[in-house]
Order: structure tokens, then sequence, then C-alpha cells
């Protein structure tokens, strides 16, 4: 076999194991930090109210700024920590839940800005390949494509 064929397999393996663990890699955390902020099905945790009410500030412009309707937030945080990480790890609608968790990424960042090398620039590294990768095939994303391409109508010719 040529260093090129060896080198095309290669890609070509990649290309099928990529997208399934860029979706674990990049779900996990989020997931994982979703299950500190529940306390039961709808039922914030206290720790979750107090982070959002009394401890994280938006870093902007110099300033740190209280979270506005930091209930409202911490709730909306609470769900989409669930959702996106679900939907990642099921490879359904994989690129708008990767959009998701880089804008969720992005204000984490103006939340705690000395994390931008350990964990948000590879977070949003992760979602910027599963946004220009998609799902892969091992994916329902892949198998829902598949099947709409099949189900068209065959053209006469």
């Amino acid at each position: 076999m040529s260093l090129r064929k060896g080198l095309d397999r290669l890609a070509a393996f990649a290309l099928l194991l990529a997208p399934p663990v860029l979706r674990v890699a990049l779900a996990l955390p989020f997931f994982r930090s979703a299950l500190t902020k529940w306390e039961a099905p709808g039922v914030l945790s206290p720790a979750a109210t107090y982070l959002f009410s009394d401890e994280f500030r938006l870093h902007l412009l110099g300033q740190a700024v209280p979270f506005p309707a930091p209930l409202m937030f911490a709730y909306i945080d609470g769900v989409l920590e669930i959702l996106l990480p679900v939907l990642l790890l099921l490879g359904l609608a994989t690129r708008i839940s990767a959009l998701g968790l880089l804008i969720m990424t992005g204000v984490i960042e103006l939340v705690v800005p000395e994390a931008w090398a350990t964990y948000h620039l590879p977070w949003a590294a992760m979602a910027l390949a599963l946004i220009a990768l998609g799902a892969g095939p091992l994916s329902l994303d892949y198998l829902m494509t598949r099947r709409m391409g099949d189900s068209r109508p065959r053209s006469a010719s």
C-alpha cells in the first residue's frame, strides 16, 4: 500500500470517529455542570440560584456587572446544559446544538475570563469543529438525512 493510500484511509477513519468523539467531549462538561444546577426536575438547586444571583458577574469593558434577571438566566442555563448535550450525544441537530454551546462558552468566558485557555478555548474549538464537520455518519442526523434522501421520488430518466 502506498503512503498516499494509507493516509487516505487514516483520514477516512478519522472522519468516521472524530465527530462522535467531539460530540461526547463537548457534551460531558456541560451535562455534568447541569447536574449540579437542579435539585429536582424544574427546581433549581440553591447553589445555582446563589451563583447566578450573588456570585457570577459579567466582565464587560473592565467592569464586573451582575447578571440581569439572574433566576431566568439560571433556568435557561440549566435547561440548555441538559438539552444541548443530549442532542449532541444523539447526533441530532448537531450543528445547532454545537452553536448553542459555542454561544454559552462565550457567555461563560465573560463570567470566568481567566479560564479561556484551560476550558473555553478547547470547548470553542470542539464546537467549531462540529459546526464545520457536522455529526458524522454515526448519528441520528446522518440517518435522518439518508432516509429523507431515500424517500424522495426518483425522477424518470
